[in-house]
């Protein structure tokens, strides 16, 4: 494909570039950004063509496919001109701030046949991989209780972007933005969740949150714990889950217990293999056979996560998801 990125606002923009160019046949040939500076400046360096008008560039028919990482208050006008210009499209996570506007998205989808692919890129980690085969299999028995925490130190560290923290732009701070994991990654294991109950603080006095916990109710009386935040040092993405026989814990590789290992702690050693990430799959034309989806579907229901949990934050109280 014909790739053009729509954006290099986002911070992965670059990295998704990179990965098309260096990981499959199909190259980055255009850019359009809503900064034309930034925009100028990274189409020279990729040797990409710079388009100042983004209908300009959608109607280029040499262009098949577009990466949307512009700002998440413009995704869903941007997506849409785009599957309606018969491009495919890929996004970064969260696909819209509002639920209504992801159905706005998939009906345009529906009207033209296709799908978009989001970037939930930690359902391709081995670790997680094994993890949801664990929950599968039953080797863990009726599960009771999953945490996933995803922080870094972006906001005391001061190397996240300043636009990062505008609330207009992003729809809120560390939880719709490095909370999506822990949250699609806990509706992937367990299900889709019923509530939803948010405490979100301010650390470092900026606009949106920059800690934050959401607790999540789902079927068979399961608790989900999503753990995010853009002020901690030294921790590494953990996964926590526990069952009625057995448990296992993902954090700098893999430990589980379970009737079978007696009830002693063991070492995972036969890993599944790491997937291609969503923008390499997208870009190859070659999406996975093994069930893992990143569609429409999957960027509604976190869409529906995040909606929820920062209603959560605002009333105080439980919301329904």
């Amino acid at each position: 494909m014909n790739i053009a990125v729509i954006s290099y606002w986002h911070v992965h923009a670059e990295g998704y570039t990179k990965e098309i160019t260096e990981k499959t046949d199909s190259k980055v040939t255009a850019v359009w950004d809503e900064n034309m500076e930034r925009g100028r400046k990274y189409a020279d360096q990729f040797h990409a063509k710079f388009y100042q008008n983004y209908e300009e560039l959608l109607s280029d028919k040499t262009i098949d496919g577009v990466v949307i990482t512009s700002p998440t208050s413009m995704h869903k006008e941007l997506i849409l001109k785009a599957i309606h210009a018969g491009k495919k499209v890929f996004s970064e996570k969260v696909l819209a701030l509002a639920v209504a506007d992801c159905l706005e998205i998939k009906k345009a989808l529906e009207q033209k046949g296709t799908d978009i692919t989001l970037s939930l890129v930690r359902k391709c980690d081995r670790k997680f991989l094994f993890a949801k085969q664990m929950v599968q299999s039953g080797a863990l028995g009726q599960i009771t209780y999953a945490r996933m925490r995803n922080v870094h130190n972006g906001s005391i560290g001061n190397w996240l972007p300043a636009h990062f923290y505008d609330k207009e732009q992003c729809g809120g701070g560390a939880m719709i933005d490095l909370g999506a994991h822990p949250m699609y990654l806990l509706s992937w294991i367990l299900g889709e969740p019923k509530t939803v109950q948010s405490v979100f603080t301010n650390i470092t006095g900026r606009e949106v949150e920059d800690n934050a916990v959401s607790l999540l109710e789902f079927e068979k009386g399961i608790i989900g714990i999503s753990e995010t935040g853009f002020v901690s040092n030294y921790n590494p993405p953990t996964l926590e889950i526990s069952g009625t026989q057995g448990c296992l814990l993902v954090r700098d590789g893999i430990t589980y217990a379970n009737q079978e290992t007696g009830g002693k702690w063991a070492s995972a050693e036969h890993l599944p293999e790491t997937l291609p990430s969503p923008v390499v799959q997208w870009a190859s034309g070659e999406m996975n056979k093994v069930g893992v989806t990143f569609g429409i579907g999957d960027a509604i229901l976190l869409t529906r996560m995040m909606e929820a949990a920062y209603k959560s934050h605002r009333s105080g109280k439980k919301e329904n998801v």
